[in-house]
């Protein structure tokens, strides 16, 4: 008699239950691992990504999934050089699979080229293990390998290497640093075909062209002012805005576009800091501030009530919108001038990797369903 009692008044709860219960949908992801030969010869490619990262962040955050942007994770790995170690293949994880792109900047500046040996099928191999890669199959998994010298050398195969890759549904884009003929000869091109990826060639010594516009310099002065809207906090706040003011200097360093491309990238959904930026942090959840303890708070903040800091972060989170706002705007009136003049140059057509990894992203990404806007 009590079971019988029971039975709906369970059925009830899990009725009631599952009309207030719902599962939060994971937001799709772009997933690029990008395999960087760092021997004697790859100065050129390792400049061209300091120089193109956030030209390449940039084409990303225009992608969208149900009208959603994806999240970006990006994986790093060096490989043939002498100053690595030969019991591991002369290969190195940089770093894992990360949405700080503040991180990859400081980690692509600290790259040093040095003699080596190239195993191109060994640093597949690893990254498919080492890596978290995403097992939902509408997520856009891709290794981007670089280098100039044979796809064939080293003891693990490239072909298995390559069918490892299309067993996890991740895609292999090669990308030759040098003549198109020479790279088919060296199996750049057959990997790429075994993988379902592109095989490309670039010019790894071509520098970009600074076209400068009317809209420079106010894009100037707003990244300098959207700098003053992040507030660290907890331990590594002060040294992560120090990091993220280092990165300014190192895209700087390598000319006026890479420093304007890292701006607009600073404008887009995909660079978020929520774990050192409390204006981030609170954006994405309100409710931190009352987590905090004082001592995990700025100096500035200290002693503050409660009310006056969600005040303060309002306000910093309004201004950095509408900052962010003025960016995207004259970004793309900067866009429109640039490819005018651009037109009217009589410019060579030989590729960066830029040029290389924007193209293979956008043709693979329609058949996962990713748009771009």
């Amino acid at each position: 008699m009590k079971l019988k009692i029971l039975l709906p008044v369970f059925l009830l709860i899990i009725a009631t239950g599952t009309q207030s219960f719902t599962i939060k949908k994971q937001k799709a992801k772009i997933q690029i691992a990008l395999l960087l030969d760092t021997s004697n010869s790859m100065d050129g490619l390792i400049n061209q990504a300091k120089s193109q990262l956030w030209k390449i962040v940039n084409e990303m955050a225009k992608s969208e999934v149900n009208g959603e942007t994806p999240t970006l994770e990006i994986a790093l790995y060096e490989y043939g050089n002498d100053q690595l170690s030969m019991r591991e293949g002369y290969i190195r994880q940089v770093t894992t699979f990360t949405t700080d792109l503040d991180k990859i900047s400081e980690k692509l500046f600290a790259l040093k080229t040095d003699g080596g040996s190239e195993f191109c099928g060994q640093v597949i191999d690893v990254s498919l293990k080492q890596l978290a890669w995403s097992e939902s199959d509408t997520d856009l998994k891709m290794i981007f390998i670089a280098g100039n010298e044979p796809f064939n050398q080293g003891e693990v195969d490239y072909r298995k290497s390559c069918q490892k890759a299309v067993n996890k549904d991740i895609t292999v884009n090669t990308i030759f640093c040098g003549d198109y003929k020479e790279g088919i000869r060296t199996f750049w091109k057959d990997g790429a075909d075994l993988a379902n990826g592109k095989y490309m060639n670039i010019d790894s010594d071509k520098k970009e062209v600074y076209i400068a516009s009317p809209y420079d310099k106010k894009l100037t002065q707003l990244n300098k002012q959207l700098n003053d809207t992040y507030i660290g906090y907890g331990s590594a706040g002060k040294k992560m805005k120090a990091r993220q003011e280092m990165q300014d200097k190192n895209a700087m360093s390598m000319g006026q576009q890479a420093y304007l491309n890292r701006a607009v990238s600073k404008s887009s959904k995909m660079y978020s800091n929520s774990s050192w930026d409390l204006v981030d942090a609170y954006k994405n959840n309100p409710d931190i501030v009352n987590d905090l303890t004082d001592k995990q708070l700025p100096e500035e903040l200290q002693g503050k009530s409660k009310s006056e800091i969600k005040t303060l972060l309002d306000k910093k989170l309004k201004e950095r919108t509408a900052i962010q706002e003025q960016i995207n705007i004259l970004n793309v009136k900067r866009d429109k001038y640039v490819t005018k003049k651009r037109k009217e140059m009589a410019t060579d057509n030989n590729k960066a990797l830029d040029d290389a990894m924007i193209e293979a992203v956008k043709e693979q990404a329609v058949q996962k369903n990713f748009k771009f806007k």
